[in-house]
């Protein structure tokens, strides 16, 4: 399956993305303009988290880390070079608060990238 908690949880997702994800990631889950172009300071703006974007690319354990610990602590840990700048939210929100959060953004992609993820992350046979 692809992971999604509950409709309940997706609607207190929908809340506190409003509360602590849009004014990065966009009302609409459209991300920044040219997301995937470097700005000055060498980091990238907020990707899309929409079928558009690669979120659906990573499992459920990697997202939740990405926004415990922030962007950039993840990917040092995991030897990416690559210069995020999303900040931790593992202080401001539960794990509770970050699972609705993703189960808002998983609801909304088209049954097509539901699919494409499911097969993406299924194990190895």
């Amino acid at each position: 399956m692809w992971g999604l908690t509950s409709d309940a949880s997706a609607e207190t997702g929908a809340a506190l993305y409003a509360r602590h994800c849009a004014a990065c990631h966009g009302a609409n889950l459209e991300g920044q303009p040219e997301w995937r172009s470097p700005k000055a300071d060498g980091s990238y703006p907020a990707p899309p988290h929409d079928a558009e974007g690669h979120t659906w690319h990573h499992d459920d354990a990697m997202l939740t880390d990405y926004v415990a610990r922030g962007g950039q602590a993840v990917l040092d840990e995991m030897g990416v070079l690559f210069r995020s700048a999303m900040p931790a939210f593992g202080e401001t929100l539960t794990a509770d608060e970050i699972a609705a959060i993703l189960d808002f953004i998983k609801s909304t992609w088209p049954e097509r990238i539901r699919q494409a993820r499911e097969q993406r992350l299924a194990p190895a046979p």
